[in-house]
């Protein structure tokens, strides 16, 4: 967790002149500071992300654009990008499906740079294939590669079957332009072509892509038989590969890049941000809500054995105040604040209080068996241990709980008040099932004692 922000000062950038691009900066800028104000156990939880974060910035500074490339197997998205580069940058499988991982190749036949940036480049990135057998977390994979992207290529072959639609319209809610690449079209009559273009673009697609968004490519055309006629009036005939055929789709990619291509990028990294910035807030909230649910019901066991076990009258409710007391100076802890142990008496007193009725069962309860014990000289323990001690606990639930709601808005009970707030968990808490637990899980703390074996 020590890495450092990348520069972003580039005083001969023009993008830094552009609202979008200072914008994207702080958005990249101000989630990383997130995750530096966390705790260390969400630091950790959180440094894929802080990673990731990190990389989004330095794609910033170099003024990078990620174009990825979609689709299912054996659609030649490996050959496309051979093509383009221009060069055999990796080995295309005619099975289909070598794919595993996510790679990258730098684009330099591009021949574009973001104007501005020294190091600006265009990445081709290739992703595994959507129906790889066994492929449920390739396709996760693919689908956070293409979180990343500022362009995306879906390769298809044919018209799209059912898994092939059903990703493209989930790339479409990403608002990143899509370019729709029918490859192998070396595979169809140019009527064919055209008829199933026109099924792409106007049945298939309902009009969500423009015409020039869907591009015919042969990115690794097959081999046709050639007749070669001899001076001597010989013939003879040879197969011969073509050259593959990807410059509309060079042309598209180029007209995209040079009318949008610093809007793309500034825009892609905002909303990358933005959703690693609400990823981190659920991340710590789930996280803290685990921890506090933990203390207490750690505290309430703690506090229900407690009192189960004390044989001195009166002296467990005092005990069972002093645990309440400490559970909610834990659960401070865990909201980031610090309580003194005055203040959480306070809290702990006006819990109670705003818990009316049951606060008084409770106390009463307690009393009742106070007596007892004091009448019995301790020996009604065995009678009064289970049922005394699963109301402490279950009261202590209801402290720590309510505790819990006002660390949660900030040390405060909101709008509507401490009593409002206490009777809304009283309301949403199903009391016997939690007695039940808890007297449970006191029982067998107990009998794990030798000591207090007798009082259950």
């Amino acid at each position: 967790m020590a890495e450092d922000p990348v520069s972003l000062e580039s005083p001969d950038s023009p993008a830094l002149d552009d609202d979008r691009w200072e914008q994207a900066i702080a958005s990249v800028e101000s989630t990383i500071d997130r995750i530096r104000h966390c705790s260390d156990e969400e630091k950790q939880r959180l440094r894929d992300d802080l990673r990731d974060l990190l990389a989004m910035q330095d794609k910033l500074a170099r003024g990078q654009i990620d174009i990825v490339v979609f689709g299912e197997i054996s659609t030649g998205k490996s050959a496309l990008i051979n093509a383009l580069v221009g060069e055999t940058v990796r080995e295309v499988n005619v099975q289909g499906g070598w794919t595993k991982d996510v790679w990258d190749v730098s684009w330099n036949a591009s021949g574009y740079s973001m104007p501005g940036f020294a190091d600006s480049r265009v990445i081709l990135v290739d992703t595994p294939g959507l129906n790889e057998v066994g492929g449920t977390e390739r396709a996760e994979i693919a689908h956070q590669a293409a979180q990343r992207a500022d362009l995306i290529l879906f390769v298809t072959d044919s018209d799209l079957n059912e898994i092939e639609f059903s990703a493209l319209l989930d790339l479409a809610t990403a608002n990143k332009p899509i370019l729709l690449v029918f490859n192998k079209i070396d595979n169809y009559s140019p009527e064919d072509r055209k008829r199933l273009r026109d099924v792409l673009r106007d049945e298939r697609l309902l009009g969500m892509m423009e015409a020039e968004d869907i591009v015919l490519t042969s990115a690794d055309p097959r081999k046709v038989q050639l007749i070669i006629e001899s001076a001597d009036g010989t013939s003879r005939s040879e197969w011969r590969k073509p050259e593959p055929d990807v410059e509309p789709l060079k042309v598209r990619i180029l007209e995209i890049l040079e009318r949008e291509g610093l809007g793309l990028v500034a825009l892609n990294v905002a909303m990358y941000a933005a959703d690693k910035s609400d990823r981190i807030g659920t991340l710590r909230i789930r996280m803290r809500e685990e921890a506090a649910n933990s203390v207490i019901w750690r505290y309430a066991v703690l506090k229900g054995v407690a009192v189960a076990l004390n044989p001195a009258p009166y002296l467990d409710t005092a005990s069972g105040f002093a645990i309440d007391a400490t559970m909610i100076i834990h659960l401070a802890r865990v909201y980031g604040l610090t309580m003194t142990r005055a203040h959480a008496g306070t809290l702990v007193k006006s819990i109670a209080k705003s818990a009316g009725m049951v606060g008084v069962g409770e106390l009463s309860f307690h009393l009742l068996c106070g007596a007892l014990k004091a009448v019995t000289l301790g020996h009604a323990m065995a009678i009064t241990a289970l049922p005394q001690g699963g109301l402490a606990a279950y009261g202590s639930y209801i402290v720590g709980t309510s505790a819990k709601c006002y660390f949660e808005q900030g040390a405060s009970w909101g709008s509507t008040g401490s009593k409002m707030v206490v009777h809304r968990i009283l309301e949403q808490t199903d009391k016997d099932s939690v007695m039940n637990k808890f007297k449970e899980e006191i029982r067998k703390k107990l009998q794990s004692n030798r000591h207090a074996r007798d009082a259950v």
